[in-house]
């Protein structure tokens, strides 16, 4: 199936069904099509054939999902655009992916017409809610034309998204994603998430035109209800749950901590939830337990990568239990078993399978993995290695199959000669109540080449000690592992999704200092 096939097989079961609600406004399966199926007629016109790129540079809204919808319509490739990024980095994607058309939000213009001129490939600007002297509204570009579907053709591996990967490691990379690839994606999400007889409602408290767009896709393809979040703020998610009996949604480990600490959270009525997903970053297994003590048994884990979109492993709200208990902190720990349209191994630095309980790369082959990094063939040979995805991370599977990632290999500490995980010594941090979030990352040390040190952002009103914190890791880790220092910040610097960035705290430590990785 093509991406769009997604959209329109809710459609036709629900073609007079709400499909979006912003707002208050409700927008239904047969609005939103017809305003696609102009907008991918309006870019047929235009000269934009099969292949070509484009992207949206919006808020979460309705209509610049429908203009994605649009582009993938006329078989074009999208790319995902966070508003919520530093203008800059979203320059830089823009013009190293060969954008052609941009469709934006008014209040993004001042923005946009200041970066116009680093952005000549673009030949078309569309603004969705206005007209300004350079760019024509999306009313009247495409208001005159058909709102039948153009005929167009496309091919399973027609790159449909072309996502940067944030730059961790230097300058973001570009991921293509395929039809087949979004659709492996599409299959595994449905076949974990059943419904049976009551239509979803997904709420998408992301940008759409970014990642919450591709993760609503399931509930729209059953002829479900999206609704669509402009202030993902907590009052108005738990409204929105409450007044629209949410089914499903997803919010990276970060933003739930927050909502946990709201006063009388407990208390909520939020009963209509079948499943809270949570992901894009490792989870404290404390934070987990109280989650699904204030949400219920409806926390749903899981692990995916733009390059193997979403949906590597999972860990559905069953798998929280064993014979009716809340399960071991081990298997809280992990992040599920391989989804099943894909395979999953655990490699050594010769790309050899490792035995099952062994820890060494994180490798994944099958239609989920992308078609490589966009004119980069050096990067894609280098990740890609005999159809196997390397996927940078360290983890291993243990005894009932459960998928535990230990780190990003780029985040191993060596300290002294011992492999230091990270992830392992948060889990501890994360435990001490006093602790909102924490990152362990590794510092310059003229003694162990590295030492670990554990950077902490505590709880409003609540105080912990550096010595506390080294003698509570020392006790569940031993003193190999346990940070040699501790520095309190106000807050931890993190992306526009919610994820810690550890490349920005090194770079404060590391500075004049070469790093060995």
């Amino acid at each position: 199936m093509a991406i769009i096939d997604f959209f329109d097989r809710g459609w036709r079961g629900n073609p007079d069904g709400i499909a979006y609600i912003q707002d208050e406004r409700e927008y239904t399966f047969r609005e939103v099509r017809e305003l696609s199926c102009r907008v991918a007629n309006a870019l047929a016109e235009s000269g934009f054939g099969r292949q070509a790129i484009g992207a949206v540079w919006s808020d979460n809204d309705v209509t610049g999902w429908t203009c994605l919808l649009g582009l993938w319509r006329a078989g074009m490739t999208g790319i995902p655009v966070n508003g919520r990024n530093a203008p800059s980095e979203n320059q830089y994607a823009l013009d190293f992916f060969d954008c052609e058309v941009l469709f934006f939000q008014q209040r993004f213009a001042e923005t946009l017409e200041a970066l116009r001129p680093q952005l000549p490939k673009v030949r078309l600007w569309v603004c969705t809610d206005g007209e300004l002297p350079w760019a024509i509204s999306l009313q009247r570009w495409c208001g005159n034309q058909s709102a039948d579907a153009p005929q167009v053709e496309y091919g399973m591996d027609d790159v449909v998204t072309l996502s940067a990967t944030g730059g961790t490691t230097g300058l973001p990379k570009g991921v293509m994603n395929t039809h087949r690839s979004i659709q492996t994606y599409l299959a595994q999400f449905m076949m974990a998430h059943p419904y049976q007889g009551a239509r979803p409602v997904n709420l998408a408290a992301a940008p759409m035109t970014h990642t919450a767009g591709l993760m609503s896709l399931p509930c729209t393809s059953l002829g479900g209800t999206v609704v669509v979040v402009t202030r993902p703020e907590p009052a108005t998610v738990f409204g929105a749950i409450m007044k629209y009996k949410v089914t499903e949604l997803f919010l990276p480990p970060t933003v739930i901590y927050r909502l946990l600490d709201i006063p009388g959270v407990e208390k909520l009525n939020l009963s209509s939830l079948k499943y809270f997903l949570y992901g894009a970053a490792p989870m404290s297994v404390e934070k987990l337990k109280r989650a699904i003590e204030v949400f219920g048994p409806v926390m749903a884990g899981g692990y995916g990568q733009t390059e193997a979109p979403a949906s590597i492993s999972y860990l559905p709200p069953a798998d929280h239990f064993i014979d009716g208990k809340l399960a071991s902190d081990e298997r809280l720990s992990s992040v599920g078993r391989p989804n099943p349209l894909i395979r999953v191994e655990i490699m050594d630095d010769r790309n050899q399978v490792l035995p099952q309980g062994a820890t060494g790369e994180i490798c994944v082959r099958g239609d989920l993995v992308m078609k490589g990094y966009y004119k980069a063939p050096d990067k894609t040979a280098e990740t890609i290695i005999d159809g196997w995805l390397h996927t940078g991370d360290v983890g291993h599977l243990d005894a009932e199959g459960f998928l535990h990632i230990t780190d990003r290999k780029k985040d191993m500490i060596i300290s002294g000669g011992f492999n230091v995980y990270p992830s392992e010594v948060e889990q501890v941090i994360w435990s001490h109540p006093a602790v909102q979030d924490c990152a362990v990352i590794g510092v310059p040390d003229d003694k162990w080449g590295e030492a670990v040190k554990a950077v902490v952002e505590l709880n409003a009103g609540q105080s912990v000690s550096a010595e506390d914190v080294i003698a509570l890791c020392k006790e569940k880790l031993g003193s190999v592992k346990a940070p040699k220092s501790v520095d309190f910040v106000p807050a931890l610097p993190r992306s526009p999704v919610g994820k810690v960035l550890k490349k920005d705290l090194r770079e404060q430590y590391w500075k004049g200092v070469q790093r060995r990785i």
